[in-house]
């Protein structure tokens, strides 16, 4: 009898490990779940990585140069020089 007992608290007790291990905060599910998080960052930091190293090679034309803000007028604001003439195309 005490040993059906002793192996009934056993078994208890590798359950309760088994639930900590697979299921509970800090097991492989929980440890899992962190891992897609942090690869969901990452690319998400890359994805921003990109776009702010455009937008500083943005920066660096318009403080270089008049061209860049030449044609950020136009496309932008649709500003024209002197002597040029607009011209809008619709399609249709």
């Amino acid at each position: 009898m005490a040993s059906r007992v002793a192996l009934g608290g056993l078994m208890l007790l590798l359950l309760a490990l088994q639930w900590r291990l697979w299921i509970a905060d800090g097991g492989i599910a929980h440890t899992h779940r962190l891992k897609q998080q942090a690869q969901a960052m990452r690319d998400e930091n890359d994805v921003l990585r990109a776009r702010n190293a455009a937008l500083d090679a943005e920066v660096r034309d318009l403080g270089e140069g008049t061209a860049a803000i030449e044609a950020r007028a136009r496309t932008t604001l649709g500003m024209i020089k002197d002597g040029e003439t607009f011209y809008l195309v619709v399609n249709p």
